[in-house]
C-alpha cells in the first residue's frame, strides 16, 4: 500500500469509528429517554451516508452495503416522522440499531487487522427490510424505489439532512469543461475546510448516481487525483448533463447531500446569447444583471443574490479559520516527543559543558543570562508536546455505558452507570492501554457486584436499583480511576476458600490478611462462578486487569465490605515520556527515582537499626518498621560507602509496598525523559530486577530509572 492508500485509510477508519462513537452515544442516550429525537433522527440519517459513501469509496462493500440499508430505513422515518412509530417499534429500532453499530464495528475492525470482510451481509440486510416493511404500509423497499421515493421529496430530505443549498455566490463560467455533448452544467462549490476535498465530491456524485442519474462529472480522475483537491477548494467541481430534465432531477437530489456550499446551473444555450463571458464577481451581486438570466428561476427564488467575494476566494481565506481541528497520527507525536526529549538533554548538555569555566565572568554572566531563556523555552515547548498527547477520557467512559445496557438486558438487573471526572485528560498511550481493564472492571461489578434481583437489594435496606460509579481524577503526577458498585461486597473467607479449592493459594490461609484475600480475585485462573456464562467463569479478567495496568506504569488496589459494595482504584501516571525524577549515586553509577515513589530521605543512627527474625535490617518510620535494601549489593556495585550512617535512605513506596533504600548521595531532583532500553537487552529481563528505562543526563552520562514496584518484588519477595 502506497503511501497516499495508507494516508486515506487512516482518515476512513479515524472518521467511522468517531462517527460510530457518536451513534452509540447517541443511541445510549435516546434509549433512556425511550425515545428518539427529530435531531437524532436527522443525524443517524446522516451518519450512515457518510459511511456509506465513504466504504463505497474504500470498496468496503459488506459495510457500505449495511449503511445504505439503515440510511433507507431512517429516510423512512424521517419523512414518516418518528412520532409514527409505536412504543414497541420504536424499542424493536433500539435493539435493531444497537446490533447495526456492532456489525459495522465488527467489519471496521477487520478493516483495522487487515482481515478480509464479510461477504454475505444479505441475512441482516433483510432483517432491516423486514423491519421496515413491518413500520410501514406498502413500502418498496427495492432499492431503486426507495431511491425514487427519495426523488420525490426532496423538500424534506433537503431540510432535514443539510441546509439547503443557494446560490448565494454567483457562478464563474468562463472556465466550462470541453463537453461537446453536454446542453447544461451544475457547479458544485463544498464546504471551505472539510478537508479531502476530491473524495468527498466524489462521493456525492456516486450518491447520485445511485439515483439512477446519467451525466458526466469533471475533474474525471477525482477519486484517484489528490492533486485534484486543490481544484475543487478553487473552482469546485461540474456535473455536465445531455438534457435540461436530468440536470433539474440532479438538483433536487443535490439537497439532500452533505458537505455543499452552494451549486449554480448553467445553460450553454442561455451562455451562447451573451456577448461577453460573465464576471461573477461584478455580475453576481446585481440581480437586474443579463447574466442572471442564465440560471433558471427555480435556483435563485429562495434567497435574493447578495454581495459575495469571488467563488475563488472564501475556501482559501476561510478554510484556515473554520478548520480549528485536525487529527495527527500517534507515530508523528511519538518522533515530536523523542524531538524535544533530545533538545532538553541537548540544552542540558551545552549549560554543564566544562569550557564554561574558561570564560570570564561578565561573558559567563551573559551566557547564563540566554541559557535561563533557553531553559524557558524548552520547557513551554516540552509542556506543549506534552499536551498533544493528552486526550480526555471521556471516550472510554463513555463506551462503558453500552456494557452496562447490554447486560443490564442479558442479565436481567435493573442498574445505572454514574460517570464522574470524564473531562480528566490523560497521555494517549495510557488511554488505549486502559480501556480493557476498565472494561472488565465494569462487567465484572455488573455481573458479580450487583444482586441478582431488586427483592434482594430492598432486603438489604437499598435502592431497587443498582449504582456503578465510575470516576476519574488526577494529581500532579497520575490519574486515579474508580470503579465502585453498591452491590454485595466480597467475604474474604469465601474468597481464600475458592482460592484453596483451585490451589492457588501460596501460604496458610491463616497467614492471609484481609488485603491479601481480595487481592486474590486478581489471580490468574480464579473466578467465583460456579458455571461458565457469556460474561464470567474461566478465570481469565481480573488479572488480564492487572497485568495491563502494570504494564503501564500503574497499580490496582480493591477495597470491599460485605453487604456494602466493592472498589476497585487504578492510578496510573499521567505520561509514560517524562517524570520528575530524584538522582542519587551509588559507587560510580547514577539511578534516577520518580518523585512520585520517594516519601522521606533522612540520615540515620547505627543505634536506629534494627534486625528482624531473619536478620535483616530494619528502620522505624512513624511508628512502622520497614526493610533496608542496599543498592550497591544487590546490584554488585563496588563502592567505598558502606556504612548506613555515612550514606542516605530513601523511604519509598509503590502502592502496598513500602521500604528503604540505602544509597551514597543524592545529587537531586530533575525531569528526566525517559528512554526505553535496547532491544537487545530484552532477554535479559531486566525489567524483573527493578529496571524500567534510562535516561541521558546533562553531561552525557546514562541513568537507570528504577521501577520501586519490581525492585521490592525482586529484592524483598523473592528471598
Amino acid at each position: 500500500m502506497d503511501n497516499g492508500m495508507e494516508s486515506m485509510l487512516d482518515t476512513y477508519l479515524f472518521e467511522t469509528n468517531s462517527l460510530l462513537d457518536n451513534l452509540d452515544e447517541m443511541l445510549v442516550k435516546d434509549e433512556k429517554l425511550g425515545d428518539f429525537s427529530p435531531d437524532d433522527v436527522n443525524e443517524i440519517f446522516r451518519i450512515m451516508h457518510t459511511i456509506k459513501g465513504s466504504s463505497a469509496m474504500m470498496e468496503f462493500g459488506s459495510l457500505s452495503s449495511i449503511a445504505h440499508h439503515i440510511e433507507d430505513l431512517f429516510f423512512y422515518i424521517r419523512d414518516k416522522g418518528i412520532d409514527s412509530l409505536s412504543s414497541q417499534h420504536k424499542k424493536e429500532l433500539f435493539n435493531l440499531m444497537f446490533r447495526s453499530e456492532d456489525c459495522l464495528r465488527g467489519q471496521v475492525e477487520k478493516v483495522e487487522n487487515g482481515e478480509p470482510l464479510d461477504t454475505d451481509m444479505d441475512t441482516f440486510a433483510s432483517e432491516i427490510n423486514d423491519f421496515l416493511k413491518k413500520i410501514s404500509s406498502g413500502f418498496d423497499d427495492d432499492p431503486a424505489g426507495k431511491a425514487e421515493a427519495k426523488d420525490t421529496a426532496p423538500a424534506n430530505a433537503g431540510s432535514a439532512a443539510a441546509p439547503s443549498p443557494s446560490t448565494e455566490k454567483p457562478l464563474a463560467a468562463e472556465h466550462l469543461p470541453a463537453d461537446s455533448n453536454a446542453v447544461c452544467f451544475l457547479h458544485v462549490f463544498l464546504d471551505e475546510g472539510i478537508g479531502m476535498e476530491n473524495l468527498r465530491a466524489y462521493m456525492i456524485i456516486n450518491a447520485l448516481k445511485e439515483c439512477e442519474l446519467d451525466f458526466r462529472y469533471y475533474p474525471e480522475n477525482m477519486e484517484s487525483n489528490p492533486d485534484t483537491c486543490a481544484t475543487i477548494i478553487e473552482d469546485g467541481f461540474y456535473l455536465a448533463f445531455e438534457s435540461e430534465e436530468m440536470a433539474a432531477k440532479a438538483e433536487t437530489n443535490l439537497c439532500t447531500q452533505n458537505h455543499i456550499r452552494s451549486y449554480q446551473l448553467v445553460s450553454l444555450s442561455d451562455l451562447t446569447q451573451e456577448s461577453a463571458p460573465a464576471d461573477p464577481a461584478s455580475s453576481g451581486p446585481v440581480p437586474a444583471a443579463p447574466t442572471d438570466n442564465t440560471v433558471p428561476q427555480q435556483a435563485e427564488a429562495p434567497k435574493k443574490p447578495q454581495p459575495p467575494a469571488p467563488p475563488k476566494q472564501p475556501p482559501v481565506q476561510n478554510a484556515p479559520v473554520k478548520q480549528n481541528l485536525i487529527s495527527v497520527n500517534l507515530t508523528k507525536l511519538d518522533s515530536l516527543m523523542n524531538i524535544v526529549g533530545e533538545i532538553v538533554i541537548t540544552e542540558s548538555m551545552v549549560t554543564s559543558s566544562p569550557e564554561l569555566g574558561q570564560l570570564s565572568r561578565d561573558a559567563y554572566d551573559n551566557f547564563m543570562k540566554s541559557a535561563r531563556q533557553l531553559r524557558k523555552l524548552t520547557d513551554d515547548l516540552q509542556d506543549i508536546s506534552m499536551s498533544l498527547r493528552m486526550v480526555p477520557i471521556s471516550g472510554v467512559f463513555q463506551k462503558m455505558n453500552r456494557i452496562v445496557r447490554d447486560m443490564k438486558q442479558k442479565l436481567g438487573k435493573d442498574v445505572r452507570l454514574t460517570l464522574i471526572g470524564e473531562d480528566t485528560e490523560v497521555d494517549k498511550t495510557i488511554v488505549d492501554s486502559i480501556q480493557d481493564p476498565i472494561m472488565h472492571m465494569v462487567r465484572n461489578a455488573m455481573d458479580h457486584g450487583i444482586e441478582e434481583t431488586s427483592d434482594e437489594r430492598v432486603k438489604a435496606g437499598k435502592s431497587p436499583q443498582g449504582e456503578i460509579i465510575l470516576s476519574a481524577s488526577h494529581t500532579s503526577s497520575e490519574v486515579v480511576i474508580s470503579i465502585a458498585d453498591d452491590g454485595m461486597g466480597m467475604n474474604p473467607d469465601k474468597l481464600l476458600a475458592k482460592a484453596k479449592e483451585r490451589g492457588i493459594l501460596t501460604k496458610p490461609e491463616s497467614e492471609y490478611t484481609r488485603k491479601e484475600a481480595l487481592g486474590l480475585v486478581m489471580l490468574p485462573g480464579f473466578s467465583t462462578n460456579q458455571t461458565v456464562t457469556e460474561f464470567s467463569g474461566r478465570g481469565v479478567g481480573m488479572d488480564v486487569v492487572k497485568k495491563n495496568v502494570e504494564s503501564v506504569g500503574g497499580v490496582v488496589s480493591l477495597t470491599s465490605e460485605e453487604g456494602k459494595g466493592t472498589t476497585f482504584l487504578m492510578k496510573i501516571p499521567l505520561t509514560l515520556a517524562i517524570m520528575d525524577g530524584m538522582k542519587v549515586t551509588v559507587g560510580s553509577s547514577i539511578f534516577t527515582i520518580a518523585i512520585a515513589n520517594i516519601r522521606q530521605s533522612f540520615k540515620i543512627l547505627s543505634d536506629e537499626i534494627i534486625r528482624d527474625e531473619n536478620g535483616s535490617e530494619m528502620v522505624e518510620r512513624l511508628g512502622s518498621f520497614y526493610p533496608i535494601l542496599r543498592l550497591h549489593e544487590f546490584y554488585g556495585i563496588p563502592t567505598e560507602v558502606t556504612r548506613l550512617e555515612d550514606g542516605i535512605l530513601m523511604w519509598v513506596e509503590s502502592s502496598d509496598r513500602s521500604f528503604c533504600l540505602f544509597v551514597d548521595d543524592l545529587i537531586g531532583e530533575q525531569q528526566v525523559v525517559v528512554k526505553p532500553l535496547p532491544a537487545f537487552l530484552h532477554s535479559f529481563e531486566l525489567k524483573n530486577s527493578g529496571i524500567s528505562g534510562c535516561t541521558i543526563l546533562g553531561d552525557g552520562n546514562i541513568s537507570i530509572i528504577l521501577d520501586i514496584q519490581s525492585l521490592h518484588a525482586a529484592a524483598m519477595e523473592n528471598v
